[in-house]
């Protein structure tokens, strides 16, 4: 079954983007300041946002429970956009000016999150989030999302190790994969744009590029060479926050699906996980994932929504596709497993950590969980429960 359409034969496309894009720097930095905050007081709020222009970063928002200078925040972006890769005239971290707005949060929203001898803790906000997960890939993510994002990891890699000197911060890729009986086959077109030292050709950079996007795709799925389009305006040596400014929360499908799958409207980096758009989101592809996992569906979608200062979910959807699962009863299996309170969340899944900044490019998810526990949300220890639960309906996860 597919994962996109209930057509058996078609083209989907998804993108991504590199972590020098202006939009990606700026959701670096403002998980950069959420895990400082997060570092000194886990129980700390933080709502910040970014904006980078040429030689220019402004870093605002509401913040709660730790005090950080600004010279301290500015230390933070600073480092991060060093790590990145920029160290160019038009955007260079030694030399770029950086302002900070953070002041204390609001107290009408405290007051409705906080919670208190009578009431647990509330959703931050009101909204709807999604999660999804299909059996197209190892990761459980959509495949053209999933090789958009290791395209852009392949060139990060070697620009940074030096093994090519030539390639610049700022990239994006686009990959059109053809779908046959449902599967993904091979890819029709293949977009990658990438800034690049000045004095390469386009015809340079196409070679450059070319090792690392055969390297992503599965053997014999290369489009055909009028079809791999890199740079296709010529050149692209002005780049990142000084060639376009950049804003945080402006990449939310480059975050989750590519497209795939339904997306709330809600942002992730930059919050705290007492924001149900990010741990909301977070619990409902681990969810998701879980379920696929399982072998109970070859996609399943989730949806959970909140109300301000409530601490339940509103309302809690399942749909699933490939599969004979009984899906109201599959609702209260899942939220009998994990509690779906921001609270709970937050608790499951080990959110009040420092572990934000390394979600903020190439996916927030499709990655592997690491040791210092990132990405718990791509845990899979919910299977053997989930089975158990449907023993007739697991079938083998292809």
């Amino acid at each position: 079954m597919s994962s996109f359409s209930n057509r058996s034969s078609y083209i989907f496309t998804s993108e991504s983007v590199a972590e020098g894009h202006p939009d990606k720097v700026c959701d670096q930095i403002s998980d950069a300041v959420v895990d400082a905050y997060l570092t000194i007081n886990p129980e700390a709020r933080v709502a910040c946002e970014t904006l980078a222009t040429t030689n220019t970063i402004v870093i605002a928002g509401e913040v709660r429970g730790a005090d950080i200078t600004k010279a301290e925040i500015e230390k933070i972006a600073r480092d991060k956009v060093r790590e990145i890769g920029y160290l160019q005239e038009g955007f260079h971290a030694d030399n770029l000016d950086v302002y900070v707005h953070l002041h204390s949060q609001s107290a009408d929203i405290a007051v409705g999150v906080d919670s208190t001898d009578t009431k647990d803790e509330g959703a931050g906000d009101q909204g709807i989030m999604f999660g999804f997960a299909c059996n197209e890939t190892k990761s459980l993510m959509p495949a053209p999302i999933d090789l958009s994002h290791k395209i852009l990891e392949n060139l990060a890699r070697v620009r940074h190790s030096g093994e090519e000197k030539g390639l610049g911060p700022d990239a994006k890729s686009q990959v059109s994969l053809l779908y046959e009986n449902g599967k993904p086959v091979k890819a029709t077109s293949i977009v990658v744009s990438t800034q690049h030292a000045a004095g390469l050709t386009q015809a340079d950079v196409r070679e450059i590029v070319r090792p690392h996007v055969l390297a992503a795709l599965p053997k014999g799925w290369m489009c055909d060479e009028a079809e791999f389009y890199v740079n296709p305006t010529g050149q692209f040596i002005i780049g990142g926050p000084d060639g376009d400014c950049g804003l945080t929360g402006r990449k939310i499908i480059v975050d989750t699906y590519g497209g795939a799958a339904p997306h709330g409207g809600g942002a992730f980096s930059g919050k705290d996980p007492t924001k149900v758009d990010r741990s909301a989101a977070y619990a409902a592809r681990y969810l998701a994932k879980n379920v696929v996992a399982a072998g109970l569906a070859d996609r399943c979608t989730i949806q959970l929504s909140y109300a301000i200062g409530v601490s339940k979910p509103i309302s809690f959807y399942v749909s699933t596709i490939g599969g004979s699962v009984d899906e109201a009863k599959l609702e209260t299996v899942l939220q009998e497993l994990v509690n779906l309170t921001p609270r709970g969340i937050r608790e499951h899944l080990k959110l009040n950590r420092p572990i934000y900044a390394r979600t903020a490019a190439y996916g927030h998810f499709g990655r592997e969980p690491d040791a210092t526990g990132g990405f718990t949300w791509e845990e899979l220890d919910l299977v053997e429960k989930l089975r158990a639960a449907f023993p007739a309906s697991v079938k083998k996860v292809g």
